[in-house]
């Protein structure tokens, strides 16, 4: 794998988040002025580039080294994908396209993104607990795979493919009868409502077959945002041997074998980089125990936060500064509405801060809380972080932004401006 740190410049000064957050964060460098730089551009540059604040900023370089030092790791034979719920920008995904064996959508609108990529249907999948009829019908069209999640959707896929001529291509999504450990949200195990529950599947599997659809495998997605090696390996295992137990009711040898992704990235202080080491040493024995048992098939690890998390930033300009009782706030343009995961409120059970960091060095350090411009307590982007002195005017940026912010986030709340995205 590749370190943020290889493209510094060769006049940059490198500010090292991993030194200011106690985590292993990639470094992002700063000029010899003090600037921030994205895409090796001082920020106050591109930001003027893009034309307004609030703005994600997607850095292009990186996301090609953590994908092609992933690719280059991987083992040959099993498939990387990009799960496009992480970050649907159209150019980012475009972008990406270029670089993984596939995608994977969540949504008829995300299949339309996918396909103007120019990524072979083939390559494409689908996945989603509601899918419409008309969603259904669009993926039979595109010759996309779908991964089954109900009863429901075998009959409507069947319908779809009489009527068009074509055969739907089909996987099973599995509710795993165990979760991922210490995942950061739970997908399988329990009572959900994603996939088909383990012990309905040989009744699904019949199902499949006697509805003359192209089944080509399953898919297996535990559970996400992972920096535990051991609890992923444990979790591909699992899944592979649950897929052997239904060996002798597939309709069709295993073509695809998803096993999800759960690669987490670090985000708060103390939180150490996953060690791939042990997870692709797992996938390469699995992928060679799968050629004996579904000879021609694969493995896919489908990846999103993992890929583009650390390449994107969130900036904002600071409104106004107020003091309240002796604590420092500095008001931005931009905040939950835009970057609800940075507030604490999507899905965290504790709220911790994001690595953020002010675009500028020259006036002390202080401690400092980031709110945004809404009218709720719970608009806080950095609570009491000691921070680079800001002043109305400057700049303040959240890292770790690439994936789940600006698409995740409630961007009508109270009518704001939207936030711009950029690819750099």
């Amino acid at each position: 794998m590749h370190d943020a740190r290889d493209a510094r410049p060769a006049t940059g000064v490198v500010v090292d988040v991993k030194a200011e957050t106690g985590s292993a964060m990639p470094a992002w460098e700063r000029d010899a002025r003090g600037e921030l730089l994205v895409a090796g551009q001082p920020l106050s540059r591109v930001v003027a580039a893009v034309g307004s604040t609030p703005c994600y900023l997607y850095d292009r370089e990186r996301i090609t080294r953590r994908v092609r030092g992933l690719r280059g790791a991987m083992p040959p034979d099993v498939l990387l994908h990009y799960a496009m719920k992480a970050n649907p920008m159209p150019a980012l995904v475009g972008h990406v396209a270029g670089l993984v064996d596939g995608l994977d959508v969540a949504s008829a609108g995300e299949l339309r993104v996918a396909l103007d990529t120019g990524m072979a249907p083939e390559h494409i999948s689908f996945a989603g607990p509601g899918k419409s009829d008309a969603e259904l019908a669009q993926a039979v069209a595109a010759g996309i795979l779908v991964n089954v999640e109900s009863f429901r959707e075998i009959a409507i896929l069947a319908r779809a493919g009489e009527r068009l001529g074509c055969r739907p291509r089909v996987a099973i999504r599995v509710n795993l009868p165990f979760e991922l450990k210490a995942s950061g949200m739970k997908m399988s195990g329990g009572a959900r409502q994603f996939g088909v529950d383990a012990e309905a599947v040989p009744d699904l599997l019949r199902e499949v077959a006697g509805a003359d659809l192209g089944f080509e495998g399953f898919h297996m997605f535990a559970g996400s945002q992972n920096l535990r090696h051991a609890a992923i390996v444990e979790a591909q295992r699992k899944c592979y041997e649950q897929a052997l137990e239904w060996q002798s009711l597939l309709p069709a040898p295993v073509r695809s074998l998803n096993l999800g992704g759960g690669f987490g990235i670090p985000y708060t202080p103390g939180e150490g980089a996953l060690d791939l080491g042990p997870v692709l040493d797992n996938l390469g024995e699995l992928s060679q125990r799968l050629q004996g048992d579904w000879p021609g098939g694969h493995i896919v690890i489908e990846l999103g936060r993992y890929l583009v998390g650390e390449a994107g930033v969130y900036v904002s300009r600071v409104i106004d500064r107020k003091v309240s009782r002796g604590q420092v706030f500095l008001v931005v343009d931009g905040g939950m509405h835009h970057h609800l995961a940075a507030t604490g409120n999507f899905g965290q059970v504790i709220r911790r801060n994001y690595p953020v960091a002010v675009n500028r060095t020259d006036l002390g350090t202080e401690t400092a809380s980031v709110v945004g411009p809404l009218c709720t307590p719970l608009d806080l982007l950095a609570d009491r972080m000691e921070l680079d002195r800001a002043e109305p005017g400057d700049l303040v940026v959240v890292f770790q932004s690439g994936a789940y912010g600006r698409s995740a986030s409630p961007r009508a709340f109270l009518s704001h401006p939207e936030a711009v995205e950029a690819l750099v």
